[in-house]
């Protein structure tokens, strides 16, 4: 099976890297059912990459429905030890305006019926989540933005991004909320996919991409169904331009970063009475620990 060190995972509007050649796509199965859609693999900028559409090639999963675990194993399974993840985002702050981008440091869980963990079943894990996204990764997408001086777009290091359960947004009363708490961008999506990959030892960024405010913002009435599809699709162009960047700085000089030894003092269980079916469910994440 072909296998690929970075991964990228596509959020709404961005459904395939057009700079991806040479692609195979593979369907795999997990312990944790399939994937979102078939993965492709393939060659950007003289690397493997592996990009999956979360939402599926054809938008057919809510936020609520995605198969976040086995997305994430999907991943852990091709080798992947970098997954960058983009991700359609409201804004919560004036200054945060639509088509720019947001590499979060921070998250918020709002979510309220996902399963967010690989373990239970007889093995306990308590993973670090203090810093949920990997700073190395974060800094070297952010440096590849700012490189790239994207025209009308401005950068935005760090910031919180709130996870909500959707897929309807949020009323104004949440809105103005989230504010309070200095949040930065509302979204549905990357928080789980934060702890999965964390709990799977790979190192996790967020670019998250504004398509519009959220109805906080005096103006919301004012956007249109039509305007954010627009911002999607000229998200989607600009994400294709900061990926390919940020993957040959990946090629060339991949940072080290703690996600990739998450697990060595998280588990709580030991080998010897941990159950044989788990162990196996498991062995993707554990054959480091406990062969």
């Amino acid at each position: 099976m072909a296998q690929a060190k970075i991964g990228i995972i596509g959020g709404s509007g961005l459904y395939q890297m057009e700079a991806l050649k040479e692609i195979q796509e593979v369907t795999l199965d997990t312990p944790f059912g399939s994937p979102s859609d078939a993965l492709a693999i393939g060659q950007l900028e003289g690397t493997s990459v592996a990009f999956l559409a979360r939402h599926g090639r054809n938008h057919h999963l809510t936020p609520s429905e995605l198969p976040f675990r086995a997305n994430i194993h999907a991943m852990k399974q091709l080798g992947v030890e970098y997954i960058i993840s983009a991700s359609a985002v409201g804004s919560l702050k004036e200054a945060v305006k639509p088509l720019d981008m947001v590499v979060p440091d921070q998250f918020v869980d709002r979510t309220q019926h996902r399963k967010a963990t690989f373990f239970g079943e007889g093995i306990v894990a308590h993973i670090a989540f203090g810093n949920p996204v990997c700073p190395a990764l974060a800094a070297l997408l952010s440096d590849t933005i700012e490189t790239l001086a994207l025209p009308d777009i401005t950068l935005h290091r760090g910031g919180t991004y709130v996870c909500m359960e959707g897929p309807a947004f949020s009323t104004k009363a949440e809105s103005n909320l989230y504010r309070s708490w200095g949040a930065t961008v509302i979204g549905m999506t990357n928080l789980t996919e934060a702890k999965l990959a964390r709990e799977a030892e790979i190192a996790y960024a967020t670019l998250a991409l504004v398509t519009d405010y959220d109805c906080w913002h005096p103006d919301h009435d004012h956007v249109t169904v039509e305007m954010v599809i627009g911002n999607l699709q000229r998200n989607a162009v600009n994400a294709q331009k900061v990926i390919q960047a940020a993957v040959k700085r990946l090629r060339d000089n991949p940072p080290p970063s703690e996600a990739h030894s998450a697990l060595k003092y998280a588990i709580l269980t030991p080998r010897d009475r941990a159950p044989a079916e788990t162990l196996e469910k498991l062995s993707s994440l554990l054959q480091k620990y406990f062969d």
